[in-house]
Protein backbone atom coordinates (compact mmCIF):
# COMPACT_ATOMS: atom_id res chain seq x y z
CA UNK A 1 0.00 0.00 0.00
CA UNK A 2 2.78 2.37 0.92
CA UNK A 3 4.39 1.48 -2.30
CA UNK A 4 1.21 2.17 -4.69
CA UNK A 5 0.51 5.82 -2.40
CA UNK A 6 4.22 6.79 -3.73
CA UNK A 7 3.46 6.08 -7.20
CA UNK A 8 0.35 8.17 -6.82
CA UNK A 9 2.14 10.88 -5.41
CA UNK A 10 4.98 10.74 -8.06
CA UNK A 11 2.28 10.83 -10.71
CA UNK A 12 0.50 13.44 -9.32
CA UNK A 13 3.55 15.30 -8.87
CA UNK A 14 4.67 14.83 -12.46
CA UNK A 15 1.32 16.15 -14.03
CA UNK A 16 1.88 19.68 -11.68
CA UNK A 17 5.92 19.85 -13.71
CA UNK A 18 4.06 19.09 -17.05
CA UNK A 19 1.42 22.15 -16.48
CA UNK A 20 3.55 24.63 -15.17
CA UNK A 21 6.30 23.76 -18.24
CA UNK A 22 3.54 24.19 -20.79
CA UNK A 23 2.37 26.91 -18.93
CA UNK A 24 5.65 28.68 -19.26
CA UNK A 25 6.00 27.97 -22.49
CA UNK A 26 2.81 29.67 -23.23
CA UNK A 27 3.37 33.02 -21.26
CA UNK A 28 6.98 32.68 -23.62
CA UNK A 29 9.13 32.47 -20.40
CA UNK A 30 10.75 29.32 -21.67
CA UNK A 31 11.93 31.44 -24.60
CA UNK A 32 15.59 30.81 -24.12
CA UNK A 33 14.58 26.63 -22.75
CA UNK A 34 17.14 24.48 -24.93
CA UNK A 35 15.02 21.35 -24.39
CA UNK A 36 11.27 21.70 -23.09
CA UNK A 37 10.22 18.02 -22.74
CA UNK A 38 13.56 16.45 -22.39
CA UNK A 39 12.96 16.58 -18.56
CA UNK A 40 9.33 16.41 -18.49
CA UNK A 41 8.56 13.21 -16.31
CA UNK A 42 4.97 12.99 -18.47
CA UNK A 43 6.63 12.70 -21.47
CA UNK A 44 9.10 10.30 -20.24
CA UNK A 45 6.08 8.03 -18.53
CA UNK A 46 4.51 7.63 -21.94
CA UNK A 47 7.34 6.40 -23.86
CA UNK A 48 8.38 9.85 -26.27
CA UNK A 49 11.28 9.90 -27.81
CA UNK A 50 12.88 13.19 -26.80
CA UNK A 51 13.33 16.13 -28.96
CA UNK A 52 15.99 17.83 -30.41
CA UNK A 53 17.69 21.18 -29.13
CA UNK A 54 16.04 23.89 -30.71
CA UNK A 55 16.70 27.72 -31.39
CA UNK A 56 14.59 30.30 -29.00
CA UNK A 57 11.45 31.58 -31.49
CA UNK A 58 11.50 35.58 -32.14
CA UNK A 59 8.39 37.55 -31.71
CA UNK A 60 6.41 38.49 -34.53
CA UNK A 61 7.23 42.26 -35.98
CA UNK A 62 4.18 44.57 -36.25
CA UNK A 63 4.28 47.16 -39.32
CA UNK A 64 4.22 50.58 -37.82
CA UNK A 65 1.49 53.34 -39.00
CA UNK A 66 4.01 55.00 -41.46
CA UNK A 67 4.94 51.25 -43.03
CA UNK A 68 1.45 50.51 -43.77
CA UNK A 69 0.11 54.19 -45.58
CA UNK A 70 3.70 53.38 -47.70
CA UNK A 71 3.00 49.97 -48.40
CA UNK A 72 -0.37 50.73 -49.43
CA UNK A 73 0.78 54.03 -51.31
CA UNK A 74 -0.74 57.05 -48.89
CA UNK A 75 2.71 58.46 -47.96
CA UNK A 76 2.11 62.52 -47.56
CA UNK A 77 5.49 62.65 -48.66
CA UNK A 78 5.03 61.10 -51.99
CA UNK A 79 1.63 62.25 -52.24
CA UNK A 80 2.76 65.48 -52.48
CA UNK A 81 5.89 65.05 -55.34
CA UNK A 82 2.85 63.31 -57.65
CA UNK A 83 4.22 60.00 -57.65
CA UNK A 84 2.54 56.85 -56.75
CA UNK A 85 4.00 54.42 -54.46
CA UNK A 86 3.01 50.63 -53.14
CA UNK A 87 -0.29 49.01 -54.32
CA UNK A 88 -1.27 52.34 -55.75
CA UNK A 89 1.54 52.16 -58.20
CA UNK A 90 0.73 48.84 -58.94
CA UNK A 91 -2.67 49.64 -59.82
CA UNK A 92 -2.43 52.28 -61.61
CA UNK A 93 -0.33 50.53 -64.01
CA UNK A 94 -3.24 49.18 -65.39
CA UNK A 95 -4.07 52.77 -66.84
CA UNK A 96 -3.06 53.16 -70.38
CA UNK A 97 -1.33 56.89 -70.08
CA UNK A 98 -1.40 59.22 -72.62
CA UNK A 99 2.29 59.25 -73.38
CA UNK A 100 1.41 55.95 -75.21
CA UNK A 101 -0.97 57.83 -77.54
CA UNK A 102 1.43 60.71 -78.99
CA UNK A 103 -1.13 61.71 -81.84
CA UNK A 104 -3.70 62.76 -79.00
CA UNK A 105 -1.10 66.15 -77.97
CA UNK A 106 -1.18 66.84 -81.79
CA UNK A 107 -5.03 66.67 -81.59
CA UNK A 108 -5.52 69.15 -78.69
CA UNK A 109 -2.79 71.48 -79.78
CA UNK A 110 -4.99 71.74 -82.87
CA UNK A 111 -8.53 72.07 -80.34
CA UNK A 112 -6.50 75.00 -78.77
CA UNK A 113 -5.89 76.76 -81.40
CA UNK A 114 -9.09 76.35 -82.56
CA UNK A 115 -11.07 77.33 -79.47
CA UNK A 116 -9.43 80.41 -78.92
CA UNK A 117 -10.81 81.91 -82.68
CA UNK A 118 -14.00 80.00 -81.66
CA UNK A 119 -14.14 81.77 -78.07
CA UNK A 120 -13.33 85.43 -78.98
CA UNK A 121 -16.20 85.09 -81.56
CA UNK A 122 -18.43 83.73 -78.79
CA UNK A 123 -17.69 86.24 -76.27
CA UNK A 124 -16.30 89.28 -78.23
CA UNK A 125 -13.20 89.26 -75.65
CA UNK A 126 -9.55 88.56 -75.95
CA UNK A 127 -9.66 84.87 -75.33
CA UNK A 128 -6.13 82.76 -74.71
CA UNK A 129 -6.74 78.98 -74.14
CA UNK A 130 -3.76 76.31 -72.99
CA UNK A 131 -3.72 73.27 -72.26
CA UNK A 132 -3.35 72.65 -68.40
CA UNK A 133 -2.49 69.18 -68.08
CA UNK A 134 -3.78 65.66 -69.48
CA UNK A 135 -3.84 62.58 -67.21
CA UNK A 136 -5.09 59.45 -67.14
CA UNK A 137 -7.39 58.31 -64.33
CA UNK A 138 -10.06 56.20 -63.24
CA UNK A 139 -13.53 57.30 -63.95
CA UNK A 140 -15.30 56.50 -60.63
CA UNK A 141 -12.22 59.08 -59.11
CA UNK A 142 -13.02 61.88 -61.23
CA UNK A 143 -16.74 62.52 -60.05
CA UNK A 144 -16.00 62.15 -56.89
CA UNK A 145 -13.38 64.95 -57.29
CA UNK A 146 -16.04 67.46 -59.14
CA UNK A 147 -17.19 69.90 -56.64
CA UNK A 148 -20.59 70.82 -56.17
CA UNK A 149 -22.50 72.30 -57.33
CA UNK A 150 -20.93 71.87 -61.00
CA UNK A 151 -22.88 71.09 -64.54
CA UNK A 152 -21.58 67.81 -66.57
CA UNK A 153 -21.88 68.30 -70.34
CA UNK A 154 -22.56 64.36 -71.62
CA UNK A 155 -21.82 64.61 -75.26
CA UNK A 156 -21.43 61.75 -77.47
CA UNK A 157 -19.67 60.29 -80.41
CA UNK A 158 -21.46 59.42 -83.26
CA UNK A 159 -18.99 57.31 -85.12
CA UNK A 160 -17.56 56.00 -82.47
CA UNK A 161 -20.87 54.64 -81.10
CA UNK A 162 -19.68 56.36 -77.09
CA UNK A 163 -19.80 58.93 -75.13
CA UNK A 164 -17.55 61.88 -72.93
CA UNK A 165 -18.08 64.50 -70.45
CA UNK A 166 -17.44 68.25 -70.37
CA UNK A 167 -17.21 70.31 -67.23
CA UNK A 168 -16.78 73.47 -66.87
CA UNK A 169 -16.26 75.49 -63.30
CA UNK A 170 -17.66 77.79 -61.61
CA UNK A 171 -15.43 80.63 -62.12
CA UNK A 172 -15.63 80.64 -65.92
CA UNK A 173 -19.18 79.74 -66.02
CA UNK A 174 -19.59 83.25 -63.69
CA UNK A 175 -17.28 85.16 -66.08
CA UNK A 176 -18.65 84.18 -69.09
CA UNK A 177 -22.16 85.18 -67.72
CA UNK A 178 -20.55 88.69 -66.73
CA UNK A 179 -18.67 89.39 -70.36
CA UNK A 180 -21.97 87.93 -72.39
CA UNK A 181 -24.81 89.51 -70.40
CA UNK A 182 -22.57 93.08 -69.54
CA UNK A 183 -21.26 92.71 -66.12
CA UNK A 184 -18.62 94.66 -64.06
CA UNK A 185 -15.54 93.69 -64.88
CA UNK A 186 -13.95 92.32 -61.59
CA UNK A 187 -10.65 90.02 -61.10
CA UNK A 188 -12.62 88.40 -58.13
CA UNK A 189 -14.87 85.62 -59.46
CA UNK A 190 -17.80 85.27 -57.40
CA UNK A 191 -19.40 82.30 -56.06
CA UNK A 192 -22.35 81.80 -54.11
CA UNK A 193 -21.88 78.33 -52.16
CA UNK A 194 -24.25 75.78 -52.48
CA UNK A 195 -26.57 77.95 -54.80
CA UNK A 196 -27.61 76.21 -58.07
CA UNK A 197 -27.33 77.10 -61.55
CA UNK A 198 -30.18 79.60 -62.96
CA UNK A 199 -31.77 78.60 -66.00
CA UNK A 200 -29.62 81.21 -68.04
CA UNK A 201 -26.38 79.94 -66.80
CA UNK A 202 -27.07 76.73 -68.19
CA UNK A 203 -28.16 77.43 -71.29
CA UNK A 204 -25.09 79.65 -71.58
CA UNK A 205 -23.06 76.59 -70.51
CA UNK A 206 -25.19 74.35 -73.17
CA UNK A 207 -23.86 77.06 -75.50
CA UNK A 208 -20.14 77.12 -74.64
CA UNK A 209 -20.32 73.43 -75.12
CA UNK A 210 -21.48 73.11 -78.34
CA UNK A 211 -18.81 75.40 -79.23
CA UNK A 212 -16.21 73.40 -77.78
CA UNK A 213 -17.71 70.08 -79.40
CA UNK A 214 -17.72 71.63 -82.89
CA UNK A 215 -13.99 72.62 -82.15
CA UNK A 216 -13.29 69.07 -80.66
CA UNK A 217 -14.75 67.39 -84.06
CA UNK A 218 -12.44 69.69 -86.46
CA UNK A 219 -9.06 68.64 -84.27
CA UNK A 220 -9.93 65.08 -84.94
CA UNK A 221 -11.65 65.55 -88.29
CA UNK A 222 -7.54 64.89 -90.04
CA UNK A 223 -6.79 62.12 -88.35
CA UNK A 224 -10.64 60.53 -88.30
CA UNK A 225 -13.67 62.05 -89.09
CA UNK A 226 -15.99 62.34 -85.85
CA UNK A 227 -19.12 64.23 -84.67
CA UNK A 228 -19.31 65.14 -81.10
CA UNK A 229 -22.92 65.85 -80.12
CA UNK A 230 -24.50 67.44 -77.34
CA UNK A 231 -26.33 64.47 -75.36
CA UNK A 232 -27.72 66.34 -71.79
CA UNK A 233 -26.42 68.33 -69.09
CA UNK A 234 -26.55 66.58 -65.36
CA UNK A 235 -26.19 68.59 -62.19
CA UNK A 236 -25.59 65.55 -60.00
CA UNK A 237 -22.42 63.58 -61.09
CA UNK A 238 -24.17 59.93 -60.02
CA UNK A 239 -26.46 60.74 -62.86
CA UNK A 240 -23.48 61.62 -65.27
CA UNK A 241 -22.01 58.26 -65.15
CA UNK A 242 -21.02 56.98 -68.65
CA UNK A 243 -18.67 54.32 -67.69
CA UNK A 244 -17.92 52.17 -65.12
CA UNK A 245 -15.97 53.73 -62.28
CA UNK A 246 -13.01 51.33 -62.28
CA UNK A 247 -12.64 52.32 -65.85
CA UNK A 248 -9.53 54.33 -67.09
CA UNK A 249 -10.52 57.66 -68.67
CA UNK A 250 -8.44 60.31 -70.16
CA UNK A 251 -8.41 64.22 -68.75
CA UNK A 252 -7.80 67.05 -70.60
CA UNK A 253 -7.78 70.74 -68.62
CA UNK A 254 -7.98 73.56 -70.85
CA UNK A 255 -7.31 76.94 -69.14
CA UNK A 256 -9.48 79.32 -70.63
CA UNK A 257 -8.24 83.42 -69.76
CA UNK A 258 -10.19 86.32 -70.51
CA UNK A 259 -8.20 89.78 -70.04
CA UNK A 260 -8.24 88.96 -66.02
CA UNK A 261 -10.94 86.27 -65.80
CA UNK A 262 -11.04 82.75 -66.71
CA UNK A 263 -11.37 79.57 -65.85
CA UNK A 264 -10.81 75.89 -66.13
CA UNK A 265 -12.75 73.83 -69.26
CA UNK A 266 -12.26 69.53 -68.24
CA UNK A 267 -12.48 67.22 -71.56
CA UNK A 268 -13.14 63.46 -69.91
CA UNK A 269 -13.04 61.14 -72.37
CA UNK A 270 -13.07 57.49 -71.58
CA UNK A 271 -10.43 55.09 -73.25
CA UNK A 272 -13.62 53.28 -74.69
CA UNK A 273 -14.33 55.86 -76.39
CA UNK A 274 -10.73 56.27 -78.60
CA UNK A 275 -10.74 52.58 -78.84
CA UNK A 276 -11.87 52.72 -82.12
CA UNK A 277 -8.53 54.98 -83.25
CA UNK A 278 -6.36 53.62 -80.84
CA UNK A 279 -4.25 52.76 -83.36
CA UNK A 280 -4.21 56.05 -85.21
CA UNK A 281 -3.66 57.62 -81.98
CA UNK A 282 -0.16 55.49 -81.43
CA UNK A 283 1.13 56.67 -84.40
CA UNK A 284 3.81 59.64 -83.69
CA UNK A 285 3.15 61.76 -86.50
CA UNK A 286 0.39 62.30 -89.11
CA UNK A 287 -0.39 59.38 -92.05
CA UNK A 288 2.79 57.55 -90.44
CA UNK A 289 2.97 53.81 -92.44
CA UNK A 290 5.68 51.85 -91.23
CA UNK A 291 7.63 49.20 -93.49
CA UNK A 292 5.84 50.26 -96.52
CA UNK A 293 7.66 51.04 -99.67
CA UNK A 294 6.37 52.21 -103.12
CA UNK A 295 9.29 50.44 -105.48
CA UNK A 296 9.14 47.00 -103.24
CA UNK A 297 5.31 47.08 -103.06
CA UNK A 298 4.98 47.48 -107.09
CA UNK A 299 8.16 45.11 -107.46
CA UNK A 300 5.98 42.20 -105.05
CA UNK A 301 2.43 43.18 -107.08
CA UNK A 302 4.92 42.41 -110.29
CA UNK A 303 5.66 39.25 -108.91
CA UNK A 304 2.49 37.79 -107.66
CA UNK A 305 0.67 38.54 -111.31
CA UNK A 306 3.29 35.86 -112.36
CA UNK A 307 2.54 33.22 -109.29
CA UNK A 308 1.39 29.92 -111.22
CA UNK A 309 -2.23 29.34 -109.32
CA UNK A 310 -4.21 25.88 -109.69
CA UNK A 311 -7.69 25.84 -110.66
CA UNK A 312 -10.26 23.43 -110.20
CA UNK A 313 -12.96 22.72 -112.36
CA UNK A 314 -16.44 21.00 -110.40
CA UNK A 315 -18.90 19.42 -111.92
CA UNK A 316 -21.03 18.57 -108.86
CA UNK A 317 -20.46 17.46 -104.95
CA UNK A 318 -22.26 15.21 -103.38
CA UNK A 319 -23.25 14.69 -99.93
CA UNK A 320 -22.56 10.68 -98.77
CA UNK A 321 -22.79 9.17 -95.83
CA UNK A 322 -19.56 6.80 -94.59
CA UNK A 323 -21.55 3.80 -95.37
CA UNK A 324 -22.07 4.07 -98.82
CA UNK A 325 -18.17 5.94 -99.38
CA UNK A 326 -17.11 2.47 -97.32
CA UNK A 327 -19.12 0.39 -100.32
CA UNK A 328 -16.88 1.90 -102.90
CA UNK A 329 -15.58 -0.53 -105.22
CA UNK A 330 -13.73 -0.90 -108.57
CA UNK A 331 -16.38 -0.59 -111.21
CA UNK A 332 -18.76 1.75 -108.74
CA UNK A 333 -20.91 4.69 -110.12
CA UNK A 334 -21.52 7.72 -108.66
CA UNK A 335 -24.37 9.83 -109.90
CA UNK A 336 -23.98 13.41 -110.83
CA UNK A 337 -26.99 15.74 -110.08
CA UNK A 338 -25.97 17.56 -113.16
CA UNK A 339 -26.43 18.05 -116.93
CA UNK A 340 -24.71 18.68 -119.82
CA UNK A 341 -25.54 22.32 -120.08
CA UNK A 342 -24.95 22.93 -116.34
CA UNK A 343 -22.56 25.48 -114.87
CA UNK A 344 -19.61 24.13 -113.61
CA UNK A 345 -17.61 26.34 -110.63
CA UNK A 346 -14.04 27.14 -110.99
CA UNK A 347 -12.07 27.29 -107.43
CA UNK A 348 -8.84 28.23 -106.57
CA UNK A 349 -7.19 27.19 -102.97
CA UNK A 350 -11.57 26.71 -101.55
CA UNK A 351 -12.24 29.86 -103.32
CA UNK A 352 -14.90 30.15 -106.07
CA UNK A 353 -13.79 32.41 -108.88
CA UNK A 354 -16.34 31.97 -111.99
CA UNK A 355 -18.40 29.92 -113.11
CA UNK A 356 -18.98 28.44 -116.83
CA UNK A 357 -20.34 25.77 -119.77
CA UNK A 358 -18.46 22.56 -119.76
CA UNK A 359 -17.41 22.21 -123.96
CA UNK A 360 -15.10 20.59 -126.03
CA UNK A 361 -12.48 21.80 -127.88
CA UNK A 362 -10.75 19.00 -130.00
CA UNK A 363 -9.96 16.35 -128.15
CA UNK A 364 -9.84 17.76 -125.10
CA UNK A 365 -12.68 19.22 -122.23
CA UNK A 366 -12.93 22.98 -122.08
CA UNK A 367 -15.16 25.66 -120.06
CA UNK A 368 -15.98 28.44 -121.92
CA UNK A 369 -16.12 31.07 -118.63
CA UNK A 370 -19.22 33.44 -119.00
CA UNK A 371 -18.71 35.51 -115.66
CA UNK A 372 -16.05 37.53 -114.70
CA UNK A 373 -13.91 37.86 -111.33
CA UNK A 374 -16.04 40.14 -108.36
CA UNK A 375 -13.85 42.51 -106.64
CA UNK A 376 -14.98 40.90 -103.73
CA UNK A 377 -12.95 37.89 -104.99
CA UNK A 378 -10.16 39.28 -106.10
CA UNK A 379 -9.41 40.85 -102.22
CA UNK A 380 -9.82 36.65 -101.22
CA UNK A 381 -7.36 36.70 -103.53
Amino acid sequence: MAENENNSEADANAGDSAADDWAAMLDGEAANSTDVMGDDPMAAAMGMPEPTQTEPSQPERVLNQDEIDLLLGFDSIDSNQGSDTGIEAILGKSLMAYEKLPMLEVVFDRLVRNMSTSLRNFTSEVVDVSIDSMTSLRFGEYLNSIPLPALLVIFRAVEWENFGLITIDSSLIYSTVDVLLGGRRSTRSVRVEGRPYTTIEQDIVKRMSEVVLADMSAAFDPLSPVTFVHERIENNPRFATISRPTNAALLIRLRVEMEDRGGIIEVLIPHATLEPIRDLLMQIFMGEHFGQDAVWRKHLEEELQKTDVEIYATLDEKILSMTEVLKFRVGSTILLDCSLDAEVMLKSGGVELTQGKLGRVGDKIAVSINQAISEKTKELL
